[in-house]
C-alpha cells in the first residue's frame, strides 16, 4: 500500500499536473470551437467576447456537472482492483494516458482539425491498461456505451440541426412577416434551452451545490418552471421591444426599395439577408452558445483531468474519494489557455471553412 503523499511518487505528481495542463490546453485550442466557431463565423460574436464567454462557462460547467463525468472516465472503464498494492503503475499509467492524449491533441490544432479530447482520452486509458494487464478487467459494457456515443452523437446531433432549421424555415422564414412569425416562437425557444440545460445541472448534479440526489421528478418541475418563467420574461419584456425594432427596420428597407440606384430586380433576396430574422436571434443564438460552452466544460474538462483526478486521489490515500472542485478549476483554466492563444485556427474552421453559417441556421447548430 502507498503511504499518502509518498516523496517516492512526487515526481510523478509534479509531471503529471504539467502534462494535464497541456492536454486541457490542446483541449481548449480544438474542441471549445465546436460551442463558438458558428457563432464567431455567423459574426454574432467577435473572437474576443467568445473566448471570455468561453471562459466563464467552461469552468462553471466543469464545477457543476463535472464530477459524474470524471468518475466514470476514471472508475468505471476498467476494474481498478487489478491495481491493488500496484499503486505506481496505475499511476504512470495514468500519466501515459495525460502525456499520449496531450501530444494528440497538440498535432490536431496545428493541423487545424476538428477532434474530439473525450476520444483521446478514453482511446489513451484502454491503451495503458492493455499493457499493463491485457484486456482482463474493461468492462466491456460501459465501453461499449461509450463507443457507440461517439457514432450516434454525430448523427443525432445532424438530425436535431436539419429539425429545428426545417421548423424555422416552414414556420418562420417562410412566412410573408417572418420577423412577427420569429416574435412568436421567440418564447418557446428561449424556454425550451433554458429546460434541456437547467434539468442537466440539477438532475444528478453537483455534490458541491448538493445536487446529487435530487429525485427526477422534481428536477423536472424546477427546469419546467424555471423555463416558464424565463419565456414569460422574454415574451413581456424582450418582445415588444424587438418588434418597435422590426418596425423601423421594415421603414429603412421601404425607403431603400423607392431607390432605384440601390435596388436589383435580378437579385435574389435570401430570408436569411432579412435584418429583422438576423437580428432577432442573435441573443438567442449567443445564449445557445453559452450552454453549449456549458456542457462542453461539464464534459470534456471532466474527462480531461480524470486521469489526474485518478492519480491524485491514489497519491492523496483517497483513491474512492469525490473528484475535488479545485482540479476541475484546474481542467478549466487549462482548456480557457488554450483557447485564447490557439483557438482561432480551429474556430476559422468550424465557423467559416467548413460551411457558410448564417444567423438562422447557426441557432441550429449549437442545439
Amino acid at each position: 500500500m502507498l503511504e499518502a503523499y509518498s516523496n517516492a511518487v512526487v515526481w510523478i505528481v509534479v509531471f503529471s499536473f504539467l502534462v494535464a495542463f497541456f492536454l486541457a490546453f490542446g483541449v481548449g485550442a480544438n474542441d471549445v470551437a465546436n460551442s463558438f466557431g458558428t457563432s464567431v463565423g455567423s459574426k454574432v460574436l467577435t473572437l474576443r467576447q467568445a473566448c471570455i464567454l468561453a471562459t466563464i462557462f467552461e469552468i462553471l460547467g466543469a464545477l457543476l456537472m463535472g464530477y459524474k463525468v470524471s468518475d466514470t472516465v476514471r472508475k468505471e472503464i476498467f476494474d481498478l482492483e487489478m491495481y491493488t498494492d500496484e499503486e505506481k503503475l496505475l499511476m504512470m499509467g495514468n500519466l501515459a494516458a495525460l502525456f499520449g492524449s496531450a501530444v494528440w491533441n497538440i498535432v490536431a490544432t496545428f493541423l487545424k482539425l476538428p477532434i474530439s479530447g473525450t476520444h483521446s482520452i478514453i482511446g489513451a486509458i484502454l491503451g495503458f491498461t492493455c499493457v499493463a494487464k491485457g484486456f482482463r478487467g474493461i468492462r466491456w459494457k460501459t465501453l461499449g456505451f461509450i463507443v457507440a456515443s461517439w457514432f450516434l452523437s454525430p448523427l443525432l446531433s445532424g438530425l436535431v440541426s436539419v429539425a429545428i432549421f426545417l421548423l424555422i424555415r416552414r414556420f418562420i422564414l417562410s412566412k410573408e412577416n417572418p420577423g412577427d412569425a420569429g416574435l412568436t416562437a421567440l418564447p418557446l425557444f428561449y424556454g425550451f434551452t433554458v429546460f434541456v440545460n437547467v434539468i442537466s445541472v440539477v438532475l444528478d448534479g453537483s455534490p458541491v451545490l448538493r445536487l446529487d440526489n435530487i429525485p427526477a421528478w422534481l428536477a423536472a418541475t424546477v427546469s419546467g418552471v424555471v423555463a416558464i418563467l424565463i419565456a414569460i420574461i422574454i415574451r413581456v419584456q424582450v418582445v415588444p421591444r424587438e418588434r418597435q425594432k422590426g418596425v423601423s427596420s421594415r421603414e429603412q428597407n421601404e425607403l431603400s426599395v423607392e431607390n432605384p440606384i440601390a435596388a436589383d430586380e435580378n437579385a435574389e433576396v435570401s430570408d436569411d439577408s432579412r435584418p429583422e430574422v438576423a437580428n432577432l436571434f442573435k441573443s438567442l443564438q449567443v445564449m445557445t452558445a453559452i450552454f453549449g460552452s456549458f456542457a462542453h466544460g461539464g464534459n470534456d474538462v471532466s474527462n480531461t483531468i480524470a486521469p489526474l483526478v485518478s492519480l491524485w486521489l491514489i497519491y492523496a490515500n483517497n483513491p474512492d474519494g469525490e473528484t475535488p472542485a479545485w482540479l476541475l478549476i484546474y481542467g478549466g483554466v487549462g482548456i480557457s489557455a488554450g483557447l485564447w492563444i490557439m483557438g482561432r485556427k480551429v474556430i476559422e474552421t468550424m465557423g467559416k471553412d467548413l460551411s457558410k453559417i448564417t444567423p438562422t441556421s447557426q441557432l441550429c447548430v449549437p442545439f
